[in-house]
């Protein structure tokens, strides 16, 4: 018997100047484990001209994962950090109570050529953290623990699992896999997982149950100490999850919470611009209007 609960579709978004495929949340799933929203970014080739911006902006309640597989990005936030983020590299940011940051292609590359390709992850933070103090953490590809197996090639993005550790200081149980194969593989992992799983595809496929799945999906499993499938040659996917809270997250614009009073303080404060700015910065992204429903 299958153990896949749910297949979600890769869905098109638009987030500015720059198309993505938005993966997480989806109707029918708002979260896996503490994962409440990912988008795929790329691939794009841009030219000489064309650069990936994304102006200042808010958060508050979660912490952003930025996991690359080409290009190159400048982060800046409000805490003064000035960090260019590169392939197989993690920024982790902490929005906690709220924190401001830009996302934009490195100088030195603005007028050149160049591809962006990668994951924008947002985790919800466990309700007595939704508050904290904002942090932000860059971590090197180096630091990540990696490992092969039989042929296998993984890599513990975040969170703890297979008794490793990543140095992503997470906040709850939580996990974020990478598995790399050339060749055809069955793998059971049920035993290494907890809490909710979900596996997605980047490049090249999984068999299950006598079924294919393909690139830009994610299987929800029904349970994920039953996580079994064949990977199909030259694939990569990505296993993420880990332990559900029991409060519902509410989520509008880019802001998180299990108060939905403190969301629209924060849609306020963003409109009156009373967030901290970032140095050298002056343009922002305004907070959207949405269209009232029809009655």
């Amino acid at each position: 018997m299958s153990n896949i609960n749910l297949i979600i579709e890769e869905r098109a978004a638009d987030i500015g100047n720059f198309l993505v495929g938005r993966l997480l949340p989806f109707r029918q799933k708002r979260m896996v484990g503490p994962f409440i929203y990912i988008d795929h970014m790329g691939p794009v080739k841009m030219n000489e001209r064309q650069n990936f911006d994304i102006l200042p902006h808010p958060h508050i309640g979660l912490s952003t994962l930025t996991f690359l597989f080409e290009g190159s990005i400048m982060h800046r936030d409000t805490l003064g950090n000035e960090v260019e983020i590169k392939p197989g590299e993690v920024n982790w940011m902490t929005a906690g109570k709220g924190i401001v940051h830009s996302e934009r292609t490195p100088e030195y590359l603005r007028h050149s050529e160049k591809n962006m390709h990668g994951l924008q992850i947002w985790v919800a933070l466990p309700k007595h953290l939704e508050q904290m103090n904002p942090e932000f953490f860059h971590i090197e590809s180096s630091e990540i623990p990696s490992w092969k197996e039989d042929d296998v090639e993984f890599k513990l993005v975040a969170g703890e699992a297979f008794g490793k550790k990543s140095k992503v200081p997470v906040y709850s149980p939580m996990y974020m896999i990478e598995i790399k194969s050339v060749t055809e593989k069955k793998l059971n992992i049920g035993e290494h997982l907890y809490g909710e799983a979900g596996l997605y595809i980047l490049e090249g496929g999984v068999e299950n149950d006598g079924s294919e799945y393909g690139p830009k999906q994610i299987l929800v499993a029904k349970n994920s100490s039953l996580c079994e499938f064949t990977i199909r040659p030259n694939s990569t996917i990505y296993i993420f999850g880990g332990e559900a809270y029991p409060e519902e997250r509410f989520i509008d614009w880019n802001f998180v919470s299990t108060d939905k009073e403190l969301i629209e303080k924060a849609k306020q404060d963003w409109t009156e611009q009373k967030f901290d700015k970032i140095e050298g910065e002056t343009e922002f992204v305004p907070l959207p209007v949405y269209p009232k429903p029809k009655s």
